[in-house]
């Protein structure tokens, strides 16, 4: 997994990223765009299959209790780095990042199961997400 690599794991191309960045910077009007944006995209972007894949997983858990999930997972991550790997740094904003991550995993899954999948499939009234809530995942 990325988050327990050794090393910072953007380090090989940390020259061409930022050389990246900074001809971007020249055209002008993307200030914003620089390597926290980058940083933190990436972060999102790690945790949106472990969203999407607990709401498939567990479709009859609510989305919020999901999220926990989501904020564990980003948790146990940040703690690993911070106590087991010297090169790494950990970051409160990482938690965020990460656990918004999982949070867009996690709504685009139920959406797709709720709003996508009954159009696509012949019989209406059950999505194959939902297939599992009636053989006794419900509380």
């Amino acid at each position: 997994m990325v988050g327990f690599w050794p090393t910072p794991v953007d380090q090989p191309i940390h020259g061409t990223l930022t050389a990246a960045l900074k001809h971007l910077h020249e055209l002008g009007g993307t200030e914003w765009f620089d390597y926290h944006f980058v940083e933190a995209s990436a972060n999102v972007v790690m945790f949106i299959p472990l969203g999407t894949l607990a709401a498939m997983g567990l479709p009859a858990v609510p989305w919020w209790r999901l999220v926990g999930i989501g904020f564990a997972a980003s948790v146990f991550v940040e703690l690993g780095q911070l106590l087991f790997i010297t090169d790494r740094f950990s970051s409160h904003v990482d938690v965020v990042t990460n656990t918004s991550g999982a949070v867009i995993g996690i709504l685009s899954a139920r959406v797709v199961d709720r709003r996508i999948i009954p159009k696509l499939t012949t019989d209406k009234r059950v999505s194959p997400l939902r297939a599992s809530r009636s053989v006794g995942l419900r509380r």
